[in-house]
């Protein structure tokens, strides 16, 4: 049998690695220069209405913007950083920061605008959307 000591690891092969892990594990900046995020969703359907649920926590319902046309649907949040101080204190670390969310998603069929709703509670937005409700298609007599 024939070994061979590995006692030393290549140079760039060590800086790939901790490169990556540092990127990886760094505390993303936060900013209006960050990245949005991209929620985690869920999609049910039942006869009359799309019910999504969307996580988005941190954010307060002010922050949320919903927009519906046609099939698109839209949602934006953001959080908001809280900058309170109390006196005496000083502010040594600070790693929560301000997070973005964007999501676009498209639905099979129309979105009644009207009728549609919203509603977060513990960081989880329920969008209900009523489905457009098909015209009967209109007859033409012919005289």
């Amino acid at each position: 049998m024939f070994l061979v000591p590995f006692t030393r690891e290549p140079r760039e092969l060590s800086r790939l690695f901790d490169d990556t892990f540092e990127r990886f594990f760094s505390p993303a900046p936060g900013g209006e220069g960050a990245a949005a995020r991209s929620p985690a969703l869920d999609v049910t359907e039942s006869d009359r209405a799309y019910t999504v649920r969307l996580d988005v926590p941190g954010v307060a319902k002010e922050d949320v913007k919903v927009s519906v046309e046609g099939r698109q649907v839209t949602v934006q949040a953001q959080s908001q950083r809280s900058e309170e101080k109390k006196e005496g204190e000083r502010l040594l670390y600070r790693e929560r920061s301000m997070t973005s969310y964007a999501r676009s998603f498209t639905l099979p069929t129309e979105v009644d605008q009207a009728e549609a709703g919203a509603r977060l509670e513990h960081g989880v937005l329920t969008l209900t959307l009523p489905k457009r409700s098909a015209r009967a298609a209109a007859q033409i007599t012919v005289n």
